[in-house]
């Protein structure tokens, strides 16, 4: 199966366009760390409660249009592979594709976790500011939309806030477009990275 590329956009520009860009590649470059660490490792991440007595932080932009796999949906007992075989690795018994919510999980995973739904598919992170940036901080709401794994199945929301200094209030402010490209990205080739590996561990085990 192939993954079509969102498309990364060109970084160029002046000014506080530049600067702008050169905070984004910060907050990118943590995830590439983050990423790469997890790459090392075997893939054993765990599988969070869902937290949905409203102890943790809400989103504070919930995206109305975003379709939710549930258990009483398609493919929301028993998961299933990007290629539909029967004899492929499946994961656990969760409401969507156990690889997109453990790559999901990986790459956010430096990151503060505020809750994450493995029924709805649904993670929201805490507010994260870069040791470089710490007058900048980003919040995310990762979408799962499917049970299987495949390049529309991920959706990002990406929430910004800026302040003057450390004793100024914080202000919504726009994210860069290209970062949630990023992210979609980055999930979906970590996605693949564990499919690959549950395959060949398949494969072992049968031989």
């Amino acid at each position: 199966m192939k993954f079509v590329d969102r498309g990364h956009r060109s970084i160029g520009g002046t000014g506080a366009a530049r600067s702008g860009q050169f905070r984004t590649l910060l907050l990118v470059s943590s995830l590439g760390l983050a990423l790469g660490i997890a790459g090392c490792s075997a893939p054993t991440s765990s599988f969070p409660a869902s937290t949905t007595d409203g102890t943790g932080p809400s989103n504070p932009n919930p995206d109305p249009n975003a379709k939710r796999s549930t258990i009483f949906g398609e493919g929301g007992i028993t998961l299933f592979d990007a290629g539909g075989s029967s004899n492929a690795p499946q994961g656990p018994s969760i409401g969507v594709n156990s690889f997109l919510w453990r790559a999901s999980l990986d790459t956010i995973s430096f990151m503060p976790l505020a809750s994450a739904d493995p029924f709805g598919g649904v993670i929201i992170t805490d507010w994260y500011s870069a040791p470089a940036s710490p007058n900048e901080r980003f919040k995310l709401t990762v979408y799962i939309l499917a049970s299987t794994l495949r390049a529309d199945a991920v959706k990002v929301s990406i929430f910004r806030q800026t302040r003057p200094d450390a004793g100024s209030a914080w202000a919504d402010t726009p994210p860069e477009v290209q970062m949630t490209t990023q992210i979609e990205n980055a999930i979906l080739t970590r996605a693949r990275q564990l499919r690959s590996a549950a395959v060949e561990a398949q494969q072992n085990n049968s031989n």
